[in-house]
């Protein structure tokens, strides 16, 4: 009896106690919340907590002592923690350059680019300088950066010497709407042909298909999940037992299941219309066909085809992809990219120059196309099928030979469109030989690899080299120069025997020697026009 009543006692005693320090606790709160609202109404109080906060750090504690009228003896301090909001800090860091912007530096764009041309530091620095400059514009505030043009190139030198391999290389370099275009392809306006907008037209559905690209990169993992799914239905039906599926799941996943057919939905296939492919306003008949059957019918029509999975996989990733990409985000996207960091790269525009004795000519593809071309170049606006398309600071690089004619029997005004000019060098002897020896993807590592098919061993000694390289420069010199295409000459008739009859020489070792050179090249040096020395 007495233990029990000495735990009664406890048990009360503890009750009490417990009491007391949840009153004391509801107290504290009650006079925390009372100097909260005093401090928020305070027209000082963000004066007094600021100073401490940028004093103290950005999680400042601030000891504020909460005192009432009724308790003053028993006011607790009590700390408030101050957090400075995540994007005020993040507003003082710079942001950090990724992998990309890295990539994009001068230094490395011209690293990049003499990895595949040799020479012509000049031409590659000015493009360099070109593409880095886009980055830079986009990074300046936005009163002053749409007052910031490009500066087009004008790339000068005669064939064969890398101005339209500069063009191939950037475009894999530049993450950025890119495309090619002959100069010679585009005729006059009133003429039967493609006018200068189909260059806006060709460039801004090379920026859908990039836009596509990367919204499809950024939900691959979840149209995958979904595509699995769909396969896995197609296989083992929806309503199958568990650990049936998980077994198909893993047989699917090691490829086991790859020539299996499967029935899948597909849209339905429609003949193609016969659209005039040289009207070039964008919007072949066909295309308006799909266009309005879409907007009756709301959904394309669906078909059941039978198929491998293999085959069905690309089909039904596609299908799931469009299904979460909205395609007013991806034009969106496509058009600012192309207003912004678009390149155009125009090629032989020598081509469409007539010389200055000759000027007025009346051919559809000459100076009629650089009065269309002036609009493009200073900034005007292009209406595709996509939207309009505002071509003030899409960049222009222009290239051509100018053999028979000069840059400046250009029209004045597309020169000014022109500033930045890049003469490009004639190839010598020791750059013949670099071009055999140290780009990535060299003509002697590609003759190489073709004999290695036959099982044939090929080897060319230093000496075979450089006797290539002195002849390509020789026959240049004495009967046409076109660069270092002549190597290619040279090495298909070094190579065009051993060709023929490598089926026949597997296991062999074949070494090609100065002396096989000269004997089997030498006669194109002989070759040389006579009648340029006749009067």
């Amino acid at each position: 009896q007495a233990a029990l009543h000495l735990c009664a006692v406890c048990l009360a005693a503890s009750t009490a106690r417990h009491r007391r320090i949840m009153q004391s606790s509801l107290r504290t709160l009650a006079a925390g919340r009372r100097v909260g609202r005093a401090l928020a109404s305070a027209p000082l109080a963000g004066a007094v907590i600021a100073p401490v906060v940028a004093r103290r750090g950005p999680s400042a504690l601030i000891a504020l002592r909460a005192c009432s009228s009724q308790s003053a003896a028993s006011a607790h301090p009590q700390v408030i923690e101050v957090e400075p909001p995540a994007d005020a800090a993040a507003s003082d860091e710079k942001p950090e350059e990724t992998e990309e912007d890295r990539a994009l530096r001068p230094r490395e764009i011209v690293a990049y680019l003499d990895r595949y041309i040799v020479g012509q530091d000049d031409a590659k620095r000015a493009v360099a300088v070109a593409l880095r400059n886009r980055w830079r514009r986009q990074r300046v505030d936005s009163p002053l950066r749409e007052e910031i043009m490009p500066k087009n190139i004008l790339m000068i030198g005669p064939t064969g010497v890398g101005k339209t391999e500069v063009a191939r290389r950037l475009a894999k370099l530049a993450n950025a709407p890119f495309i090619k275009v002959e100069a010679t392809k585009f005729t006059e306006v009133g003429f039967v042909g493609k006018d200068v907008d189909q260059i806006m037209r060709d460039l801004v559905e090379a920026g859908m298909a990039m836009a596509k690209v990367k919204a499809v990169e950024k939900i691959k993992d979840k149209v995958a999940a979904k595509v699995e799914e769909r396969v896995l239905d197609c296989l083992v039906g929806a309503t199958n037992i568990q650990h049936n599926r998980e077994a198909f799941r893993k047989l699917l996943r090691m490829g086991h299941l790859d020539d299996r057919l499967i029935e899948v939905e597909v849209p339905e296939r429609k003949p193609s219309g016969q659209g005039d492919p040289a009207n070039g306003n964008g919007f072949p008949m066909n295309e308006i066909i799909l266009r309005f059957d879409k907007m009756m019918h709301g959904r394309q029509k669906m078909e059941k085809r039978e198929m491998s999975l293999k085959e069905a996989v690309p089909i039904l990733t596609e299908l799931e992809s469009e299904k979460l990409i909205s395609e007013d985000d991806i034009k969106r996207q496509a058009l600012w990219s192309v207003e912004q960091e678009g390149i155009v790269f125009i090629d032989e525009i020598d081509k469409i120059c007539s010389r200055g004795d000759y000027r007025g000519s009346a051919d559809a593809s000459s100076e009629g196309v650089q009065r269309d071309l002036l609009p493009l170049l200073e900034g005007s606006t292009v209406t595709t099928k996509h939207g309009n398309v505002n071509t003030d600071h899409i960049l222009f690089i222009a290239s051509g030979a100018f053999h028979f004619c000069k840059p400046s029997d250009l029209l004045a005004e597309l020169q000014g469109r022109l500033p930045i000019r890049v003469e490009l060098k004639p190839l010598t002897e020791k750059d013949m030989y670099t071009i055999l020896t140290e780009p990535e993807p060299n003509l002697i590592k590609q003759q190489c690899a073709l004999m290695f098919t036959e099982g044939v061993q090929l080897e060319f000694t230093d000496e075979a080299k450089w006797r290539m390289a002195k002849l390509a420069t020789q026959i240049n010199r004495d009967v046409e120069n076109i660069g270092a295409r002549r190597l290619h000459t040279i090495i298909e008739r070094l190579m065009e025997d051993l060709s023929f009859s490598a089926t026949d020489r597997a296991g062999d070792k074949v070494v090609i020697d100065a002396d096989m050179v000269q004997e089997r090249v030498g006669e194109l040096a002989k070759k040389s026009d006579l009648s340029r020395f006749i009067l």
